[in-house]
């Protein structure tokens, strides 16, 4: 039996980002404190961030969209050079 999720009006979905309250992410360009050991030294990736110390790794908040060597490369064939 196939149900629509607008049934539900009023009632919270269990997988709504807004209800699940505190959410720990690395946001570049601030002081990002290691929720583990309370230190601010971070070996950042692409997706993810380590703590220098305790080896904490939390989510970036911005990934990979920006920077050098991302995946928005222009197509190129070699057979329409002209």
């Amino acid at each position: 039996m196939l149900r629509s999720i607008e049934a539900n009006t009023g009632k919270a979905f269990p997988h709504d980002p807004t209800l699940r309250g505190y959410h720990v992410v690395y946001r570049q360009g601030e002081v990002n404190r290691c929720p583990g050991c309370g230190r601010s030294h971070w070996y950042v990736g692409r997706l993810s961030a380590e703590c220098g110390f305790c080896s904490a790794a939390l989510p970036l908040m911005e990934t990979g969209m920006v920077g050098t060597g991302v995946l928005n490369r222009p197509h190129f064939r070699f057979d329409e050079a002209a």
